[in-house]
């Protein structure tokens, strides 16, 4: 047995201020809790970011999104104001897990952990999005830095997420038919300016990553049949139980047409 002191403050600063080396921030506990079951975790404290009002709440002016990191997967689906924007957004969020992972897990606590199966670093490295943490700003690309690896530093925390909505989104993923994890996702964004974005889930043995073969395709047209004879290159992708590098490759192209489809 081992000793666990929990905490639940009501500030970013009270939060911060706990934080040490042996102590955990919980924002769902999606992926830890169950770690501390199996004794493969034993933080000497946990800091339950869940309660903190100022990491509450989800904001849409124009076509600028601000979702704060405590929010859950299911308020993200539900959300009318995000919907009217990027209906790509919403539709990842209400087909990660099933119900009691959509209303316990957070948006803040994915992105943090960076599970290379999660949905919502493919869709923030499309959109070109901003981390904000209780210290700095960082983009998407500068977040994600490898299999359950981020640019966090030690005590620092994710306090909300930015994007600019894009003209059209979309995102499809096969699924896992046990765990409902993505064993390959793709989200794709067509910009007002015409530029395009594609970030993939699920498949990459780095974790999330931008596709420069799916976002030339479809720089000059956003289209489906663009996608046609589009070769992914394994080499880079992940193979383990559950499918091949290969057939993860051939998996990218066809979520990827689904994603351009659901865009419309």
């Amino acid at each position: 047995m081992y000793a666990t002191t929990y905490h639940r403050p009501s500030s970013v600063d009270e939060a911060a201020k706990l934080a040490s080396d042996e102590a955990k921030y919980l924002s769902g506990g999606q992926t830890l809790l169950p770690t501390m079951k199996q004794r493969l975790a034993a933080p000497s404290d946990l800091i339950d970011l869940r309660h903190i009002d100022a990491l509450k709440g989800i904001k849409v002016e124009g076509k600028h999104v601000r979702i704060g990191a405590a929010c859950t997967h299911n308020e993200i689906a539900t959300s009318d104001a995000i919907s009217a924007v990027c209906p790509g957004f919403t539709y990842l969020a209400g087909h990660i897990g099933d119900p009691a992972v959509r209303h316990m897990g957070t948006i803040g606590g994915s992105i943090a952990n960076n599970d290379p199966a999660a949905d919502y670093p493919a869709a923030l490295l499309a959109l070109g999005a901003t981390i904000t943490t209780n210290t700095r700003s960082l983009s998407a690309e500068e977040l994600f830095t490898g299999m359950f690896e981020t640019a966090l530093d030690e005590g620092e925390m994710v306090t909300a997420v930015e994007f600019d909505a894009p003209e059209k989104s979309g995102y499809a993923k096969f699924r896992n038919p046990a765990s409902r994890y993505a064993m390959t996702g793709v989200f794709v964004c067509k910009r007002a300016d015409g530029s395009v974005g594609a970030g993939v889930a699920g498949a990459g043995a780095d974790g999330a990553f931008r596709s420069p073969e799916l976002e030339s395709a479809l720089s000059g047209d956003f289209a489906a049949s663009a996608l046609e004879g589009v070769s992914i290159d394994p080499s880079d992708l992940m193979s383990d139980m559950h499918a091949s590098a290969e057939y993860r490759a051939n998996l990218i192209r066809v979520m990827a047409k689904r994603a351009i489809e659901q865009a419309g």
